[in-house]
């Protein structure tokens, strides 16, 4: 039976994602570089190492931009195209389903706890979970399984009874080697890529009904 559910956080709560690559893509086009998906996608729900779109026209390029001046543009345009974003559909009524029926709720992010939080504080859904596990608190972020193996710790829950929910591979990677449940639920970004295998697949949670994902019929 499963006993908890875990987030992931940007681009699965919220579609933060599709709002940084397009930040990135625009100030790229302002230096005449086109800044592909498929190059971008390197960094989506992990670190920074394998792409780091603040430094690669910089360090690979050698293009003469200021570093902090760069920074700024992207964030701030990041923070103007976040305005428009709200709670992706679903999300809410799955927190509702969980908490109804009792089943814990974790969440396990690549990003750091401030803005994890912060986002979280913001859309008023903090209170949900139970733990909340970040880049702050593990050596590996995803797709190593590390992120997921703490929050199930801290849930005291195993793999096979915990359901995960993940927008982009690198997430999805994490939450099958940790022995999870995983559901992908791809955003406008993360749809065209390459996923591993999961028996569960949506354009939204909305699409899913939680009871059914959760082995519990309406009359439990």
């Amino acid at each position: 039976m499963i006993k908890a559910i875990i987030f992931d956080f940007d681009g699965t709560i919220i579609d933060t994602e599709t709002a940084w690559y397009r930040a990135f893509r625009e100030a790229y086009r302002s230096h005449g570089v086109e800044l592909t998906l498929e190059q971008y996608s390197q960094c989506i729900g992990t670190s920074l190492h394998a792409f780091n779109p603040y430094e690669y026209l910089m360090t690979e390029l050698g293009l003469p931009i200021n570093k902090e001046a760069f920074r700024r543009s992207v964030h701030d345009k990041h923070a103007e195209l976040m305005e428009q974003e709200t709670v992706r559909p679903g999300v809410l009524g799955y927190l509702e389903s969980a908490k109804a029926l009792g089943i814990k709720i974790g969440l396990a992010s690549s990003s750091s706890e401030h803005w994890v939080r912060t986002h979280l504080d913001r859309l008023k859904l903090t209170d949900y979970f139970e733990c909340i596990r970040t880049s702050d608190h593990v050596s590996k972020v995803k797709p190593d399984p590390e992120l997921y193996s703490q929050a199930m710790s801290a849930l005291g829950v195993r793999g096979e009874e915990t359901i995960s929910v993940e927008d982009s591979p690198n997430g999805a990677k994490a939450a099958i080697a940790a022995g999870t449940v995983c559901v992908i639920v791809p955003n406008v970004l993360t749809e065209t890529l390459n996923f591993p295998k999961s028996p569960y697949r949506a354009s939204s949670l909305a699409e899913l009904d939680f009871r059914h994902l959760a082995g519990r019929s309406e009359a439990s």
